[in-house]
């Protein structure tokens, strides 16, 4: 199972302290221990550092937590993988060096770099379905962003932004920081700049230093071992952008995977698993997942799950959770300011 430093589950558990929310229900249903949190030499699962970051976020009442994490910290927090990028000469190559190394941070944050007619990075999820996150992958979104100026000195603006979690439209705060709009629901998660960053120069730049740090992150990528994915959660990735356009059908997600379908379905058999059975569980979590999202109307949630009929999609719904979406809705819009106050009522440790 990926693991990661911990290091933004630390930065959330820092900030809901301050805000005196408890913290021991929230770090149990994410997984997680105080005993975890303390020790900052203790790796922590990917996926439930996503879910500690998606419960704080509603106990915090901000939508917009990954980002407002990544605009506060010091980079130099991200460790290794800071310092050997900034002594790279120019931005070209700790792009590189981000890419290659940024599996020590996040093993299940997979990073790509290219620079052709324009500089391109890409975020790609190892092993965890990247629909399940959206405030991990914004804190890493502004940290890259945050990492490109900081090396050159200069308000770096990214040429487009694309991403595949869903918003209505490019919150203000996070256009103003990008200089830029997002596009939301993409098929792709990705930031690319203008062709002429990356030569730009780093102002740290450090040849000896880098030479050395960089055998030190080679032994560290040696010692974390290859990549590991799961099946199910690759069938997830690439089935959760071809919802929307009612194309998330096995041969397509087969396809977008590299195998055939025959294989796809004997690979899924000898897990116990049949692409029916993630397709329902998927389109379940991602249906209850929009429906907390009150800029997107219940016909909205149904485009994106593939239903052009909302009669449809709340039939299933009701199948998968027993009620409404409607209903679904209305108990979460109506409930949450109750449950914080018996929370802080049962609970009075940090």
């Amino acid at each position: 199972m990926p693991s990661a430093t911990g290091g933004i589950a630390r930065l959330v558990f820092a900030r809901m302290r301050k805000s005196g929310i408890p913290l021991i229900p929230l770090l149990s249903k994410a997984g997680l221990t105080v005993e975890q949190i303390d020790n900052r030499n203790a790796r922590l699962t990917v996926r439930s550092q996503i879910r500690f970051l998606e419960l704080a976020a509603d106990a915090l009442r901000d939508d917009l937590l990954g980002f407002h994490l990544a605009l506060d910290y010091d980079l130099r927090e991200i460790g290794l993988l800071y310092y050997v990028s900034a002594s790279s000469e120019i931005l070209n190559d700790a792009l590189h060096k981000v890419a290659r190394y940024s599996g020590i941070v996040n093993e299940g944050v997979s990073l790509k770099f290219r620079a052709t007619r324009e500089t391109v990075v890409t975020l790609n999820y190892v092993g965890v379905e990247r629909q399940s996150d959206r405030h991990q992958f914004e804190f890493w979104l502004v940290s890259v962003v945050r990492l490109c100026r900081q090396f050159t000195n200069r308000r770096l603006v990214p040429s487009r932004v694309r991403v595949m979690h869903h918003r209505k439209k490019t919150p203000a705060e996070l256009r103003s920081f990008l200089g830029c709009e997002i596009e939301f629901a993409s098929s792709v998660d990705e930031v690319v700049f203008p062709e002429a960053v990356k030569l730009m120069p780093i102002g740290s730049a450090d040849p000896h230093l880098n030479e050395l740090l960089i055998r030190y992150c080679e032994e560290a990528l040696e010692h974390r071992g290859p990549e590991r994915t799961s099946l199910r959660s690759s069938v997830e990735n690439a089935m959760a952008p071809l919802l929307p356009h009612g194309k998330a059908t096995a041969v397509e997600t087969a396809r977008r995977i590299g195998m055939s379908h025959r294989t796809l379905a004997r690979k899924l058999s000898s897990e116990g698993l049949t692409f029916s059975e993630i397709s329902e569980e998927l389109k379940a979590n991602l249906a209850k997942r929009y429906l907390r999202d009150g800029d997107l109307t219940i016909s909205q949630v149904a485009w994106l799950l593939g239903y052009r009929e909302i009669s449809a999609f709340t039939h299933a719904f009701k199948r998968w959770t027993g009620m409404t979406p409607s209903r679904l809705r209305a108990h979460r819009n109506l409930m949450p300011v109750e449950r914080l106050v018996k929370s802080r009522q049962r609970f009075s440790g940090p």
